[in-house]
């Protein structure tokens, strides 16, 4: 397409060109002033050569037309498949993008639509002005046509109207809903995240009826909340509407507790997605108390000391038999200890506040009498921990295996002593175990399978009757011995140098990440279980973990939030560990089993953004609407039709909407014709002037 145009390039510059005009019109305005002969010819000649001075041209162009770029955001956010909103949506624009690729020949369609790729970008709510503002940043403003939203008007980053900056004009919003809607939502204002096992935690909740009056008559003033926790058994609690309401709880295990929160619906409610929430309290053990009971001053004394008394959780009571009863040497009363030990105290009266005993060393001699030893077994048996660290005695007569421990130590002396050097080895069900798998410089960091670490020179052979063998030293014999009696746990050392490790002999060893996984194991820490089932959301995913040291079922079965059940099959990740990754596609609880054990997952943010009112609004979008000179309509209205308008007109009317025709184009190639040759402005001033001196000589 050409253009042609009249232009102006100036011989002279503009000042210079401005005096010559006003020197030439006062000539001229002097000639007729004086009513001198030849004044007219004179002007046509003085304008002649002011028109040459101003160069004139005609000027061609060949022009590209442009193409407008309009925009049509679908939103496809969860808040829009409530009401079977997505399906008018949808089909309208299908309608839009339809009349709008007919118009391809001078209008350029982008159509975005905006979803959650993961339930956790509910959190943030609908965001459709950020999405539109990428899909127009490389289209300048002189082509832009409009945009065409088509949403439920619950979006969630809408700038104020007077910053409308790098927006498409006009916005035309579509909204589908009914304008009268109501819903109920269930709000968690105030939750913790971990909790003391065995002291109460309290959260906040909410319920909101919104687009329904509680004051008027018919109104809700209570509502049925139901809890379930970890997935057991539902109990329900009357909570009032539009009011915080304070629940206590109990924290009755270590590790995730997971809480389902409902709440019954109302007549006509949009949806009950929101009536739910889910939240974990992470149950925390507080100021572990732990008994370490030597029976006799020996190096390795302190390694247990030192590494209790480093961890701030633990309360630690130490006790050290330096003079047995049979030991009668004189030594002045004066001179003697003043503490006695406490027997009946610590075995008798307060046995139970303690979480784990630990026997190093300690040898029958007559300070705890068979029925304290009995208490032990018994609190074993109720839940507590034992730990027994052996010394050379556990295989003489003296053995607190020939007493009443017998019950709960799984480690039977055969009597044989080794003395030589050796390193201590992980077995295979070791590898498997979270106490002793992946120790640092073990046998899975090395090339032949072999552990890095120093000698130990001293074992009580023993046999092991029950329970798991995570270690063995010389001769192959048990080294260390892990066992669940009744409703506690008992671990057992069959070697009192492992304070070598502590002290670096030949390299050295992991024996403070031992011993703390150790303790910690049989203080029953979730981390530490041998068989166990874990589940949790990260990134959009479900992350199931199975750890056991025996076989296990190959599948695991998946109860998703809706309560429709899958399964996946269990993958090999290491030695007694197993896993799968589904994607999560629902926000809410899943619960994960495998054989007998379940594990429980929140999915999705907590009081999602998403999901705090979904009900259809025009009130969000309408000010940014006006402020770029758009139209706000109703779907229920129907699909209001398109035109093209050109930017003086208005963009809407009753039942359809425009976008700007804005006619942009580029230009292709310029050709610049002078208007006045020379040769032609030469000949009319000579003629001028001729014609002019002649009429003066007449």
């Amino acid at each position: 397409m050409s253009w042609t145009t009249l232009d102006f390039a100036p011989l002279l510059p503009m000042p210079v060109l401005i005096v010559a005009i006003v020197l030439g019109v006062l000539v001229m305005w002097l000639g007729f002033a004086a009513r001198a002969r030849g004044s007219g010819l004179r002007a046509i000649g003085i304008s002649v050569l002011l028109l040459a001075l101003m160069n004139p041209a005609l000027v061609e162009e060949d022009r590209e037309p442009l193409k407008d770029v309009a925009v049509v955001m679908v939103d496809e956010t969860p808040s829009v498949a409530v009401a079977r909103r997505n399906e008018a949506i949808q089909k309208s624009a299908t309608e839009i993008i339809g009349a709008l690729e007919k118009m391809s020949a001078t209008l350029d369609l982008r159509v975005v639509r905006v979803k959650h790729e993961n339930v956790s970008d509910g959190a943030n709510g609908s965001r459709l002005i950020g999405p539109l503002r990428r899909a127009i940043r490389d289209v300048p403003a002189r082509r832009l046509a409009g945009s065409i939203l088509l949403t439920d008007g619950q979006v969630h980053d809408v700038p104020n109207a007077s910053d409308v900056t790098g927006l498409p004009a006009p916005i035309h919003v579509l909204i589908a809903g009914d304008r009268n809607e109501t819903d109920r939502r269930l709000i968690v204002s105030r939750a913790p995240s971990y909790g003391i096992v065995g002291k109460e935690i309290t959260m906040t909740v909410r319920i909101e009826d919104h687009g329904r009056a509680e004051t008027t008559t018919g109104g809700a003033a209570d509502a049925e909340l139901t809890i379930r926790r970890d997935g057991t058994d539902a109990e329900t609690r009357t909570v009032p509407v539009g009011a915080d309401h304070t629940l206590t709880f109990t924290l009755e295990h270590g590790g995730p507790t997971v809480f389902e929160l409902a709440v019954a619906g109302i007549a006509g409610e949009l949806t009950l997605a929101n009536n739910r929430a889910v939240l974990s309290v992470n149950g925390v053990r507080d100021r572990l108390r732990v008994l370490l009971v030597s029976g006799e001053p020996h190096a390795g004394e302190r390694t247990w000391r030192n590494l209790l008394k480093s961890d701030p959780s633990v309360d630690l009571v130490h006790f050290t038999i330096l003079r047995p009863p049979e030991k009668q040497d004189g030594t002045p009363i004066n001179e003697l200890s003043l503490i006695s030990f406490p027997t009946r105290e610590l075995f008798e009266v307060k046995l139970q506040e303690f979480d784990l005993v630990i026997f190093d060393r300690y040898r029958r001699r007559g300070v705890l009498p068979p029925v304290y030893l009995q208490n032990i077994v018994d609190y074993i048996e109720g839940g507590g921990a034992l730990l027994s660290a052996a010394g050379p005695t556990f295989a003489s007569p003296f053995s607190i295996y020939r007493s009443a421990l017998r019950k709960a130590l799984p480690g039977e002396p055969t009597g044989g002593v080794v003395t030589r050097g050796y390193r201590p080895q992980v077995t295979e069900t070791g590898l498997s175990h979270p106490v002793t798998a992946a120790l640092p410089a073990g046998p899975e960091q090395h090339a032949e399978g072999k552990p890095q670490w120093g000698r130990w020179f001293r074992q009580i052979e023993v046999v092991a009757k029950r329970g798991h063998t995570l270690m063995r030293g010389a001769n192959a014999s048990p080294l260390l011995i892990l066992d669940r009696v009744g409703e506690g746990r008992v671990a057992q050392v069959t070697s009192d140098h492992i304070w070598l490790w502590a002290r670096g002999f030949e390299g050295g060893g992991p024996q403070a990440e031992l011993l703390r996984r150790l303790a910690h194991w049989l203080m029953k820490e979730p981390e530490l279980e041998e068989n166990a089932l874990r589940a949790s959301v990260r990134d959009g995913k479900l992350d199931i973990e199975r750890r056991s040291v025996d076989p296990i079922a190959p599948e695991a079965k998946i109860t998703n939030p809706d309560g429709t059940v899958g399964t996946i099959a269990l993958t090999k990740r290491g030695p007694g560990r197993y896993g799968a990754v589904v994607p999560v596609t629902q926000t809410g609880l899943y619960s994960v089993g495998n054989g007998d054990l379940i594990a429980m997952a929140a999915a999705g943010t907590l009081n999602p953004l998403e999901l705090a009112d979904v009900r259809a609004t025009e009130s969000i979008l309408r000010p940014i609407a006006a402020a770029t000179k758009g139209s706000v309509n109703w779907l229920r209205d129907g699909t209001p039709s398109l035109r093209r308008v050109t930017p003086e007109r208005r963009t809407a009317g009753r039942d359809w909407i425009g976008l700007v025709a804005n006619e942009d184009y580029l230009v292709t190639d310029v050709r610049r014709i002078p208007a006045l040759p020379g040769l032609l402005i030469l000949f009319l001033v000579l003629a001028t002037a001729a014609l002019a001196w002649r009429r003066e000589g007449n």
